[in-house]
């Protein structure tokens, strides 16, 4: 029912299991929200695929060579649809005093905490990442 919770699961669970990459489903919203995550270094790469009805998003996930320990340590739906969570640009969360990311859909696009409070928006957040 909940499509991004859906997307946030499937990598949780690749990460869980060491896949290197994962296959999605993509919407618009899902790419948006590969792109902030390439953007900030929390996935090695990604490309949309236009194969069946709606295409494939393909993430590689990335960890680190010594300790074979992924970039994304949690990764946590905020805003659902029963409850959803809205912020303005004085209450932009900070997500692990700011080592971590939050993702917002504002009305400039889907963007982290720290650049919606640049561009002095709010918006809906989406999820925490760290």
């Amino acid at each position: 029912m909940d499509p991004v919770a859906d997307y946030l699961t499937i990598i949780r669970n690749a990460i869980k299991a060491n896949h290197r990459v994962v296959n999605i489903p993509a919407s618009n919203l899902k790419k948006e929200i590969t792109k902030v995550l390439h953007d900030q270094g929390y996935i090695q790469n990604y490309k949309f695929e236009d194969e069946g009805p709606q295409g494939n998003i393909k993430i590689a996930l990335k960890y680190n060579p010594e300790t074979k320990q992924s970039a994304i340590q949690h990764i946590k739906r905020i805003s659902k649809p029963g409850l959803r969570k809205y912020t303005h640009t004085e209450d932009l969360p900070r997500v692990l005093n700011g080592l971590g990311i939050a993702i917002l859909s504002t009305s400039k696009g889907v963007m982290t905490s720290k650049k919606a409070k640049e561009e002095h928006i709010g918006g809906e957040v989406l999820c925490y990442v760290y």
